[in-house]
């Protein structure tokens, strides 16, 4: 057997297949950081036009590599388009406009891995991304694994596919997808290896049975068990959430964390699924839940954390006061049971005085109220023993003294003169640090001033945004009024910060049901002796703000010293039915899991059927390795039980596909369906003429019969019919002239002719030696004279009509 008998083996063996199996494999580990479960099927789906579109334009064997990656870009691309938009050119070709909305996807995509917490949800955008990740991962690995015939290297591009999810997920990735990444690189290398072996001993037919095959079966088993024994007890590989480079330090320095706060909450706000946060049991009254608070303002970056985050104390146990606090009130004791949160943060509620169950990397910084940690991580339920009460509006007015924090929190760099005029205006007629802050808060909220809160325009950091904001627009989003509500304060002399967090959320049976939606900022003003104070500058009209008693007036406090508090800040109640804008404030706006539903359940008899199906592909696919190896039971060896086998395992490959295709689009499904019967013909034709090289290759006893079958198949193909009347040499010399065969393959065609005339009439047994050579210099003077079309390629003839015509005459 020459070279020429492995020359499909790269288009259409099993190695593209594999290939794509190990980079979907591979992919597994993406589960960490991505929930959901349909995301793997748009993947799949992804992985195999790749794999398919590779094996198709390399069956021309003249195409460059680069050209078969380049086409394979292409496909993918073209899938994207038809899942993703509804403006293609003919539904599934780019276009300008479609690839307009296809980068409208991903942009949607990137927002949400920039300001998601893992696991992000399976949205659209992000299986439009990850398709486009792995995909282009997909085309590098079956570039290497097929097209340059290098599988061990691909090993590093599968690896890189491990280096996202280990670097954001909270936890050790899973151990089964190292399994499943190992076993699939496994495969691949094993499969790469049985090629070799059978190129070899097609080349040195008495040659041993020893060859690349073992050593890659071992390299594979080594494989596996590295990957179990690092991925069980090593810890490498999973970072909790830290990204590499950012250091042990949190905070906007040097090695810092480098979130952008503001972004992250209009990430929570405009992702298109509602999650649930938290659920908290033994709130008496609405209040925020605190999460971080920003120091520093930056003119066109907005507010930051401002510096690292100091050392801080242990979170586990009593809490030293925040600055100002009295350390006094009555102390109220809540559950906050997190669900979806996963960060560096640990929200809590009023002045704390106490965390119970938390694990001792938390860390707390009294001077800026917050829990924290130097990695994301996802904590159990934890008992907060706090202070909810507030000092009443009397006391505050009375309040007096140097304030005794920090004084960056009275920085206002780069205000312009402009913004602080509007500021010393509305706060020029109150004689009070209360009263001033009131002021400023009731100039956003009274609504005599044209304000409107709204989720349509989201943050802008230009210099001239603020001004643009106060004078102009007079629209945006929470993130704008507390920041614009605290740089005035500011410009006035008044200690304030942006805090952000949550609102109260929704009752749910016996706990209080926070979800993304109700993400918030506002604003917090220090007084000397008592603390930071709420103000919420937002005018929000879902009954979702939550206005402390001292600007309600709910609790008038005539206390003369001022020591006593007035009971738990209130707030307006969870909104009615239909009043509110916000997905939070119906318990119905949550589906199972913390989401909403988006899109129409599948149906179960197509899950039953998708499982029958795959069941039955693994259990032919199965038959038809073991119909094909020595040994064994008796009835695997039954003549034609091996050839059945592949073919069915192939047909129900293809239901098994178009039942994924389905999930997506029932179209897609056709169009796969379609495009698998029109290929079935070509695996047809590529399988009976491997089989008839190989015994050519062999010299076994049919030989010569098998050889003229061959070329007259390949000759029927290229369009020529020989009738089943003509003799040997007449149908030869239509060959010859029909194909316009050169010297070399009209040699080739006697030799053939003579062994096949030898082996009907001759008493001697056995092939003759030359004939292998002679079939290969027949075929290649027919591939360089009179190459096959695509058409013929993908529909041959000889499948098509199998049956010869009885006369020369005859219509086909």
């Amino acid at each position: 057997m020459t070279g020429r008998t492995a020359d499909g083996g790269w288009a259409v063996g099993a190695t593209p297949a594999v290939a794509g199996l190990a980079t979907l494999c591979a992919a597994t580990a993406l589960s960490s950081v991505i929930g959901g479960a349909l995301w793997p099927v748009y993947l799949a789906v992804a992985i195999a036009v790749v794999a398919g579109t590779g094996v198709l334009l390399r069956a021309s064997r003249r195409l460059p590599p680069v050209v078969v990656s380049l086409g394979q870009v292409l496909a993918l691309l073209c899938l994207l388009v038809t899942i993703f938009t509804r403006s293609g050119v003919l539904v599934f070709l780019p276009g300008p406009q479609s690839l307009n909305d296809l980068l409208d996807v991903l942009g949607q995509a990137m927002a949400e891995v920039q300001t998601g917490v893992p696991p992000v949800p399976d949205s659209p955008a992000m299986r439009c991304l990850v398709m486009v990740a792995i995909g282009l991962v997909a085309v590098l690995v079956d570039g290497l694994a097929v097209g340059a015939a290098a599988p061990a290297a691909s090993g590093l591009v599968l690896l890189c596919v491990f280096a996202v999810p280990a670097s954001l997920a909270d936890e050790m990735l899973p151990l089964w997808t190292f399994a499943f990444g190992a076993g699939a690189f496994a495969m691949l290398l094993a499969v790469d290896g049985q090629h070799r072996h059978e190129a070899w001993r097609g080349r040195l037919p008495n040659g041993g049975r020893q060859g690349s095959g073992p050593a890659a079966a071992a390299v594979a088993g080594l494989s596996v068990v590295i990957a179990l024994v690092v991925g069980g007890s090593l810890t490498l590989v999973g970072t909790v959430g830290r990204l590499p480079g950012t250091g042990d330090e949190i905070g906007g320095g040097s090695g810092g964390l480098g979130i952008d706060p503001m972004t992250e909450l209009r990430g929570m706000l405009d992702q298109g699924s509602t999650r649930e946060m938290f659920r908290v049991r033994g709130l008496p009254s609405s209040a925020y839940l605190r999460a971080m608070t920003l120091r520093e303002y930056v003119p066109d970056k907005g507010w930051q954390l401002g510096g690292n985050m100091p050392e801080g104390v242990s979170a586990q146990g009593e809490l030293p006061p925040q600055p100002g606090d009295p350390g006094d009130g009555r102390v109220t004791s809540v559950q906050v049971e997190p669900v979806n949160w996963v960060d560096n943060w640990l929200p809590v509620y009023g002045r704390p005085r106490s965390i119970g169950q938390v694990e001792d990397n938390w860390r707390y910084d009294p001077a800026r109220g917050m829990v924290y940690s130097v990695r994301a991580r996802k904590s159990g339920q934890y008992t907060l023993e706090t202070v909810l009460e507030s000092p009443g509006a009397d006391t505050l007015r009375r309040a007096s003294g140097v304030p005794d924090v920090d004084p960056a929190y009275q920085d206002a760099p780069g205000v312009s003169e402009r913004v602080a005029e509007l500021a010393r205006d509305v706060v020029a007629s109150e004689d009070n640090q209360f009263d001033r802050a009131t002021a400023l808060y009731r100039h956003f909220t009274d609504g005599t001033q044209g304000f409107t809160y709204t989720t349509e325009t989201g943050g802008d950091n230009r210099p001239d945004a603020l001004e643009d904001f106060l004078f102009n627009g007079k629209r945006g989003y929470c993130e704008q009024y507390a920041s614009a509500m605290a740089i005035m304060a500011r410009s006035v002399g008044m200690p304030a910060r942006v805090a952000l967090g949550f609102t109260a959320g929704f009752p749910t049976d016996d706990f209080q049901t926070i979800t993304t939606q109700d993400a918030h900022a506002w604003v917090e003003i220090y007084f000397a002796g008592y603390g930071w104070m709420t103000f919420d500058p937002t005018p929000l009209s879902d009954g979702r703000g939550v206005t402390p008693p001292y600007i309600s007036g709910l609790d008038a406090d005539d206390e003369e010293d001022g020591s006593s508090a007035t009971a738990a800040t209130t707030t307006t109640t969870a909104p009615t039915s239909g009043s509110s804008t916000s997905e939070s404030t119906a318990p119905d706006a949550l589906a199972q899991g913390g989401t909403t539903e988006t899109g129409e359940s599948v149906p179960t008899w197509h899950l039953v059927a998708l499982a029958v199906a795959a069941l039955l592909a693994a259990l032919l696919t199965w038959l038809a390795i073991a119909s094909g190896r020595p040994g064994g039971p008796a009835w695997l060896r039954l003549p034609g039980l091996r050839p059945a086998a592949l073919a069915a395992a192939a047909a129900a490959w293809v239901v098994v596909l178009a039942l994924v295709a389905a999930l997506l689009w029932w179209e897609l499904a056709i169009a796969l369906v379609l495009l698998a019967g029109a290929a079935a013909h070509a695996g047809v034709r590529e399988w009976r003429r491997r089989a008839r090289v190989r015994a050519v290759a062999g010299l076994e006893p049919d030989a010569a019969g098998a050889a003229w079958r061959e070329l007259v198949a390949e000759s029927v193909d290229r369009g020529t019919r020989v009738p089943n009347t003509e003799t040997v040499r007449v149908a030869a010399r239509r060959l010859v002239k029909a194909h316009n065969l050169d010297e070399q393959g009209r040699d080739g065609l006697r030799a053939v002719v003579g062994a096949v005339e030898r082996s009907w009439y001759s008493t001697r047994t056995g092939a003759d030696p030359s004939l292998p050579r002679a079939v290969d210099e027949v075929r290649a003077s027919l591939n360089r004279n009179a190459p096959l079309a695509l058409k013929a390629r993908v529909l041959p003839r000889s499948v098509l009509h199998p049956k010869p015509p009885t006369s020369p005459d005859s219509d086909e």
